[in-house]
């Protein structure tokens, strides 16, 4: 039966604007004897006169601080600087952060020997491709090209050229022919047989 009635005076539904505006009209002065209100009005009064000087402390003790940190140097750009270098420091101490570094370290190292072996099967595939037979004939069509070039060219056959020699003859040749005055052919028509 107690817990019917305990039920009774609590209420399950939640305030709503009507009640709390029915709370806030409520007079209570009615309630409460002369003697009890003047105490009361004497106590609101010492409360707000504290917070006042309160807040007059504060604003001193903050203009005070200002100063100090002025005199010393100190801006906000330090300050905050100082405060990232301590948040820095206490978030590396942390247990997290290690686990995590020593994660990522562990996960690096193993990313560069991956890629370090990725390198080296790569060259080792050039090398097997420079040595395979259709590199090998690309080599000679290009040599073969460019012996022939350098025949129409002016210049002496010389078989299995390099690449320089080939650039290397070109430019004796056209400084020859600019000695010379005989103008380069311009045109495969031009070229000589």
């Amino acid at each position: 039966m107690e817990a019917q009635q305990a039920q009774g005076l609590l209420e399950t539904q939640p305030l709503h604007e009507t009640d709390e505006e029915t709370v806030t009209d409520t007079d209570f002065t009615s309630m409460i004897s002369e003697e009890e209100r003047e105490e009361l009005k004497i106590e609101l009064a010492k409360l707000e006169d504290e917070i006042s000087t309160l807040r007059q402390v504060l604003a001193a003790k903050e203009k005070h601080l200002a100063e100090i940190k002025q005199k010393l140097g100190i801006n906000l750009m330090n300050e905050l600087k100082q405060n990232f270098s301590k948040s820095w420091h206490d978030m590396q101490t942390t247990s997290a952060y290690k686990k995590t570094h020593e994660t990522l370290s562990h996960a690096g190292q193993k990313a560069t020997a991956a890629i370090s072996n990725v390198g080296t099967a790569i060259s080792k595939k050039f090398g097997d491709m420079r040595n395979s037979p259709t590199f090998k004939s690309f080599e000679e069509k290009v040599e073969t090209t460019v012996t022939s070039l350098k025949t129409q060219v002016g210049g002496t056959s010389h078989s299995g050229g390099s690449f320089e020699e080939v650039l290397s003859s070109t430019a004796h040749a056209s400084a020859r022919g600019s000695i010379t005055g005989t103008p380069l052919p311009e045109n495969e028509e031009e070229l000589p047989c």
